[in-house]
């Protein structure tokens, strides 16, 4: 099935962040954006799409790479213990007590690790969402502004899976194919579903396939959304988008915005993103159960004034 592809010039695609703005839809001073689609009876709606009551993990193992430092003590004894001289007299008395440690230093931007994407993310004409200025993101204190502690209490809505490789009838989408809203709306046919107010939307390229079996591609050219998506997720008032790639296709086809969706939704939408995740395990879920809604559970860790997190999406149906 051939689709018709309606792609916007480069002037429409930078006119988003005017046309498509959320920028005092919920107040001046909001930083949550488009999550605030997530009413309490969205929240409810969700939890009424747990109809078998299995879960299953929207993102990958963080492996730990040979390079990073990384410190794992395991103590048969106390006595045995690194630094065990600065611990309390009780545990020099426990002969049969011992533990295991470790310091993290995860850099979750990129390609590679499941992570939320906060509006401080990204910049376009030294604003930030909601019009504050770049400014306020300091290097030694990171954002007071729209940081991903806006999602302190967590995101928690119906998730709807697309699975546009499926649509496609191919086993992953090349690098460069970009997903359009036909292809959306196809997907929606064929798999009996509608993108609601407040859901998030995640976007099945194949792409995790391909990791799976292949590993993760190098350079930077990749399939993912099409900015002419992002009039079609402001229409249905998405509140959170993923992907499991980066999210925009690359190349995106406009020489003076790279990354529309991330700009534009990030910026101008308020839209936050969930970049890289492995879908894999939904998919076959979903269409094990014949269904391609759920419960999504997204709990970002509490990082003040970092411009995400990592994160392990989970998806209950």
């Amino acid at each position: 099935m051939t689709l018709q592809r309606q792609v916007p010039a480069q002037d429409e695609v930078l006119g988003y962040f005017d046309t498509l703005s959320n920028w005092g839809r919920w107040g001046d001073d909001d930083q949550r954006g488009a999550l605030n689609h997530i009413t309490d009876g969205v929240r409810l709606a969700a939890a009424r799409a747990v109809r078998h009551g299995r879960s299953v993990s929207c993102g990958w193992e963080v492996a730990v790479p040979a390079e990073m430092e990384r410190s794992t003590t395991a103590c048969p004894r106390a006595a045995e213990m690194p630094g065990a001289e600065n611990m309390p007299a009780a545990f020099h008395r426990d002969r049969r007590w011992g533990f295991s440690n470790e310091r993290l230093g995860i850099l979750f931007h990129g390609n590679t690790i499941t992570h939320l994407d906060s509006p401080c993310h990204l910049f376009w004409d030294g604003a930030m969402y909601n019009g504050r200025s770049h400014s306020l993101v300091d290097a030694a204190t990171g954002s007071a502004w729209a940081a991903v502690t806006a999602a302190a209490n967590g995101i928690v809505t119906r998730g709807v899976l697309l699975d546009i490789a499926g649509v496609r009838d191919v086993p992953w989408l090349e690098p460069g194919q970009g997903v359009f809203p036909d292809d959306l709306e196809e997907a929606e046919r064929r798999q009996g579903v509608r993108v609601r107010p407040g859901d998030a939307v995640l976007l099945r390229t194949g792409y995790g396939r391909a990791r799976h079996e292949a590993g993760p591609a190098g350079g930077v050219t990749q399939a993912g959304w099409h900015a002419s998506c992002l009039p079609w997720l402001q229409e249905r008032q998405v509140a959170l988008i993923g992907a499991d790639t980066p999210q925009d296709v690359q190349p995106s086809g406009y020489d003076d915005v790279l990354m529309p969706v991330h700009a534009v939704g990030l910026v101008a939408m308020g839209l936050w993103l969930l970049d890289n995740c492995d879908l894999e395990d939904c998919a076959a879920t979903a269409a094990e159960l014949d269904q391609w809604d759920f419960q999504l559970a997204v709990a970002p860790v509490r990082f003040a004034g970092t411009s995400g997190s990592p994160v392990n999406p989970i998806a209950t149906f």
